[in-house]
């Protein structure tokens, strides 16, 4: 048995100790997004610190929870805050929560980030679904010795935020009353902003949004077949959109501003993916 693994499985034995629930959905809360896991009916929780081997987030907006429960009567383990590259973690300690999360049988998965707004036509406090990322922080956490029991050498990211959630998310969206757009999301390391500069050839390249984390653990989902649907929050105007600087401190006030549209779209979007993603491995299955 490979040493992460062991990890995995020990990680996952501890928190099926703690809370006797099999998740189908996992929920990764970004900066300022933690305040969701109050929607978690029957809920368990357990700090990080407590469980072996998780990494600890150091950021503010990151509470460092895995709280175990159900949401519209589907089983969910939701992570109120992560870990970072830029924190000084390795790429295989940043998604190792994620390995977690596969390794107690998550089918599906919504990440969420707080992320700056690149393309102009977007605005500050408006939700974006992710339609696909561009990774320059220049690491792959999948890179090194493969663990053929997670997933293969090689795989497949052309649709690596299912195209079937996002379109569920944005009908969800127009059903409440606001428009759900679609865009490309860039990462960088961190941990400073970028250059205006940078935000300039980053909308060259076709990017929507920038920010430090999400794609290390979408990655990661798609290496173990969980499909995905991403969710960023437009916290602020990146460098150069807006001739003003930028400041965590707006990052968390605007999760608090829009926590209310946040949590009914994915509260609402919890049973509607469960349903979607049972029916296709159904369909897959009877294949």
């Amino acid at each position: 048995m490979s040493d992460l693994y062991a990890s995995i499985r020990e990680a996952c034995d501890f928190i099926s100790s703690r809370a006797k629930i099999q998740p189908r959905i996992g929920i990764i809360l970004g900066s300022g997004l933690g305040g969701f896991a109050a929607q978690v009916a029957d809920a368990v929780t357990i700090p990080y610190a407590e469980i072996p081997n998780f990494p600890q987030s150091t950021v503010a907006g990151h509470s460092g929870k895995l709280v175990l429960g159900s949401i519209g009567g589907v089983a969910v383990a939701v992570m109120q805050g992560r870990v970072h590259p830029y924190e000084g973690y390795t790429p295989q300690q940043v998604t190792f929560p994620m390995r977690v999360l596969g390794g107690l049988g998550i089918t599906s998965l919504i990440v969420t980030n707080a992320a700056g707004g690149i393309r102009t036509l977007l605005h500050q406090g408006e939700l974006v679904a992710i339609s696909d990322h561009i990774n320059l922080s220049g690491i792959n956490a999948a890179a090194g010795p493969n663990e053929d029991r997670l997933g293969p050498r090689f795989f497949d990211m052309s649709a690596a935020y299912s195209p079937q959630l996002r379109k569920a998310a944005v009908a969800e969206a127009a059903k409440q009353g606001f428009t759900l757009t679609e865009g490309v999301y860039l990462a960088v390391l961190g941990p400073s902003y970028e250059t205006p500069a940078e935000i300039r050839a980053f909308r060259t390249l076709g990017a929507d949004l920038v920010g430090m984390s999400t794609v290390h653990e979408v990655i990661i989902a798609r290496h173990m077949g969980i499909e995905v649907l991403g969710i960023s929050l437009v916290t602020n105007m990146a460098a150069g959109v807006l001739a003003e600087p930028i400041h965590h401190d707006e990052v968390m006030e605007m999760g608090r501003r829009v926590e209310a549209q946040f949590t009914a779209l994915l509260t609402a979007m919890v049973p509607q993916m469960d349903a979607l993603v049972s029916k296709t491995d159904s369909g897959k299955n009877s294949g």
